[in-house]
């Protein structure tokens, strides 16, 4: 059930909550030809917009975030996990987690109608073990 988990970066872009922030880094993005392969945001009780993004080119990414004028820009690691696209999917992964136990302190996916294989972005309490944890089920 689980095809992959692996160690990616996560870029964190902290910025003023206004129209067209996301519309603002997502046209970043695709002008400099960077995919952007996960994302989440929200706004903070500050009135602040936090941005999560997995790109398949980080270092570029944050150059350019840089570059745009984005100054509050932090890069963390995490897990990013790709499932078959059925019931029950989730439930492998976090009865694994749980099983090892590993805290999933955040997380974030995506999948459409159709598709093969679901993607998800986990912030853990190891994200090392973690990888390792989910490897060892990758079929179940």
């Amino acid at each position: 059930m689980i095809k992959s988990a692996s160690l990616v970066k996560e870029i964190i872009v902290k910025a003023e909550n206004k129209r067209g922030v996301l519309a603002d880094i997502s046209k970043m993005m695709a002008e400099h030809g960077i995919s952007i392969e996960a994302m989440a945001g929200y706004v903070t009780p500050d009135n602040d917009a936090n941005l999560m993004l997995v790109t398949d080119d980080e270092r570029r990414a944050v150059d350019a975030l840089k570059a745009s004028g984005y100054e509050s820009i932090y890069e963390t690691e995490v897990v990013y996990v790709e499932a078959e696209n059925k019931s029950g999917a989730l439930k492998v992964i976090s009865d694994c987690l749980a099983d090892a136990n590993i805290d999933i302190r955040y997380n974030y996916g995506s999948t459409s109608s159709g598709a093969t294989y679901a993607r998800m972005v986990l912030g853990t309490s190891d994200n090392e073990k973690a990888v390792v944890a989910l490897e060892n089920a990758e079929g179940e």
